[in-house]
């Protein structure tokens, strides 16, 4: 096995303190093409596809990565800015919003990037850029607040393929989930109400979350249980009764059961009960994206209008809000405690080289 490493490393290299937020990732571009490498790279982790390995081959690739590109392009050209995948652009303004605030505490001493888990900027290429700039103690916030293995544990899975390797490894913590962290649970409250003192309230507030397979509950997965937390103490938090709000699961594929309810399902059938009017917010997505942004505020606006309901509002994701990158900085400064900045004085560097050099 051949290690990465750095051949002319440098012992005056000053030693940083890294920061890596992740997200799940974007295709380069709303082309067929594009689609399909990020496809194959996102379904053939087996992390998000349970299914043994001999007979999803043939299934991704005879059937999936032949129909679903086209259509995923097409509906990726629906929601693409000038700057960009939407997803993109708000995780490179959170990083410079994060980046900015811990600047004030640490200076130059700490070093903040975004990877994402499938597609560019990849995780692996920032982890190589960090230790180039002599990160030595490294913290990973998968912005996912709830855990589940097919997206915190794959980013995880993704660290330690590259760990592999790699010839120095970093001092390393992981934030694996933050579903109740009263900063974040906050921040949603502050947000939600904003909307609401200007657009007014709806019949019923949804929680609506990415779903996964129900077998990945019943296997030991907590994200169905970490959502449900996450929605009551945010609804406790905006000071709403047990019939004001809901949570239900979105965004399934394939023919097995997922987490229910569906969100679909359910804005089909709340216009028959009643409740003419809804407003949507997704607690489980940091940033705007193809599912919150033509999932929810097209299609399943279109369902729930269809169905005869008479007001759907779709409350955007919290994106680059100073509230979420207040309490995001907060979680990262939480788990930085007892990491301090080395001391990076040039005496102290060459020293360092001296005593190096010395021993060769």
């Amino acid at each position: 096995m051949a290690y990465q490493g750095q051949p002319n490393f440098d012992h005056r290299q000053p030693r940083r303190i890294g920061v890596l937020i992740t997200n799940l990732g974007t295709p380069d571009a709303p082309e067929t093409g594009a689609l399909r490498r990020y496809l194959r790279e996102f379904l053939s982790d087996p992390r998000v596809v349970e299914v043994p390995r001999f007979i999803w081959f043939f299934i991704l690739n005879l059937v999936i990565l032949v129909i679903r590109p086209p259509r995923s392009a097409h509906a990726y050209k629906t929601v693409w800015t000038e700057q960009g995948s939407p997803l993109l652009v708000h995780s490179e303004n959170q990083l410079a919003g994060i980046r900015e605030r811990l600047s004030k505490q640490y200076g130059d001493d700490v070093v903040v990037k975004l990877g994402m888990r499938y597609g560019n900027p990849s995780i692996a290429s920032q982890l190589q850029a960090m230790e180039e700039e002599g990160v030595r103690q490294l913290l990973v916030l998968p912005l996912y607040p709830q855990y589940s293995g097919s997206t915190n544990g794959s980013t995880f899975d993704a660290l330690a393929k590259d760990f592999m390797q790699r010839r120095w490894l970093p001092d390393l913590r992981f934030i694996s989930h933050y579903p109740d962290y009263p900063p974040y649970i906050q921040a949603m409250a502050d947000h939600i109400r904003a909307y609401r003192e200007q657009h007014g309230h709806a019949d019923k507030l949804i929680f609506s979350y990415h779903g996964v397979p129900k077998r990945y509950l019943t296997n030991g997965d907590p994200y169905f249980c970490e959502c449900h937390k996450t929605s009551r103490l945010l609804a406790e938090a905006l000071g709403l009764s047990e019939d004001q709000w809901m949570t239900t699961f979105q965004s399934r594929f394939g023919r097995e059961e997922w987490l229910q309810p569906y969100t679909d399902f359910t804005l089909k059938a709340l216009p028959g009960q009643g409740i003419k009017s809804v407003q949507l917010f997704c607690p489980g997505f940091s940033a705007d994206c193809l599912e919150t942004i033509e999932e929810i505020d097209v299609e399943n606006r279109g369902y729930f209008e269809e169905a005869g309901g008479e007001s759907f509002a779709y409350i955007s994701a919290l994106n680059d809000a100073p509230v979420h990158l207040d309490a995001l900085t907060q979680l990262i400064e939480d788990n930085l405690q007892g990491w301090a900045p080395a001391n990076n004085q040039p005496d102290i560097l060459d020293a360092r080289a001296s005593r190096a050099d010395a021993i060769r």
